[in-house]
């Protein structure tokens, strides 16, 4: 059998060379650029793209801290002080890391919200958003055991607090905390364990993304107004007119992020993590990162301690059934009018659940916790189901182009 002939489908000799025998660039072609796109998607489905950009700069500055850190419990705090006062532009690399898991979180949030609030979740995206909910759960093990890593007093104190919490279950608890541990107490094997579930995690991310992505590519992206596209009237190519956006709203959000690094790298970040760990001296408040703070105001909120780490984590399981608790066949929010404020409440309640996280669980701010978990799971379990009995929803408009044409004419 003969050879099949080289196309020459591009001007570029070497670009025809690689295609030939591995027609990746076709692929990408298909894939992101001719990618058909709602016409009506705004600037909130720029940040799926952000969180990719987001979650390679953690990688990559992560690997760059690796060399220099030390997984001890003598050195840890030392060598991360190394990094910052004596390794070139180490200081810069750790603000980036340490302030760039904030940023993540709040793209994160912005997408989750997005994907709720329009419906994102519904039928046939299922898998889609369980695969994101997968992703935000790893993220904040990942965030939780890099907090840990500078061995400061919060370090010590958080991982004490947290793998404590895992005695409550029963049977099998001592066995689970003494494992992550290492030992009977948090220490040295602990540290060692943290760090390398820290440095492996992010990649076992990366690839549910790629997973994320492709589940998204087989049936199209959501739109504002939850409806399929029907024609390709109702889209556009991904490239120029979404990639554009994307790179205007990495702009903006990189504007903003050198501004926080540069002008206020320690806005986020908790003062007692920068006095070294001592297990003789209790701080007077333990927190977690702002963004673990809404499932900590959860697990304190109830007195027993089994009850709390049962809510802590019903509150993420619930959310990887949604789709099948919203049984509405109206996607988007904006077609919903009583269920549209409901979810907006729930956002508020949830953010307000983050700030009382932040304080001590006692009087008004432990009253505020209890109501805001009655909500946030009365929301999720009660009305999600069984609001549509009541709902009566606008008339969902023919086609996207519909839409679109008629904002345009107004």
């Amino acid at each position: 059998m003969g050879e099949k002939n080289e196309t020459k489908k591009y001007k570029n000799p070497i670009l025809n060379w690689i295609e030939y025998r591995l027609p990746i660039i076709s692929y990408l072609e298909k894939e992101y650029g001719d990618y058909p796109m709602p016409k009506n998607a705004n600037y909130l489905w720029s940040f799926g793209a952000l969180l990719t950009i987001c979650l390679i700069v953690m990688i990559l500055s992560g690997i760059f801290l690796a060399m220099y850190y030390t997984p001890h419990v003598d050195m840890a705090f030392e060598s991360t002080e190394r990094i910052m006062r004596d390794v070139s532009f180490g200081w810069l690399i750790r603000y980036i890391h340490s302030n760039g898991a904030s940023f993540f979180f709040i793209v994160v949030y912005i997408h989750m919200i997005r994907s709720m609030y329009y419906g994102s979740y519904k039928n046939p995206r299922e898998l889609n958003w369980i695969l994101g909910v997968a992703i935000y759960l790893i993220m904040m093990i990942t965030s939780f055991l890099g907090y840990t890593l500078p061995w400061g007093q919060m370090s010590y104190w958080a991982a004490t607090v947290i793998t404590n919490l895992f005695s409550a279950i029963p049977i099998v608890g001592e066995g689970i905390k003494t494992w992550l541990l290492g030992d009977y107490t948090v220490g040295n094997a602990t540290l060692n364990r943290f760090f390398a579930l820290h440095y492996v995690l992010p990649f076992v991310i990366f690839g549910i993304v790629g997973l994320h992505v492709a589940a998204v590519h087989v049936h199209g992206s959501n739109n504002p107004a939850g409806i399929e596209a029907k024609s390709s009237k109702d889209t556009v190519k991904f490239y120029p007119y979404m990639l554009v956006k994307d790179a205007f709203a990495f702009c903006v959000f990189g504007i903003i992020a050198s501004a926080i690094i540069f002008f206020g790298p320690n806005l986020m970040a908790e003062v007692d993590n920068y006095i070294p760990a001592d297990p003789l001296v209790t701080p007077a408040h333990i927190v977690p990162n702002w963004y673990l703070a809404p499932f900590y105001a959860i697990l304190r909120a109830v007195p027993d301690k089994l009850g709390g780490v049962a809510l802590m984590f019903g509150a993420i399981i619930v959310l990887f059934i949604l789709p099948w608790l919203d049984t509405c066949k109206v996607k988007s929010c904006t077609f919903r009018p009583i269920y549209r404020w409901l979810m907006i409440l729930f956002f508020i309640n949830f953010f307000i659940l983050g700030y009382v996280g932040l304080k001590p669980a006692v009087g008004s701010y432990l009253i505020i916790a209890r109501v805001g978990v009655v909500y946030y799971f009365g929301f999720l379990l009660i009305i999600t189901p069984f609001i549509k009995r009541i709902e009566k929803t606008n008339v969902l408009p023919e086609s996207i182009s519909d839409i679109y044409y008629n904002k345009k004419n107004n």
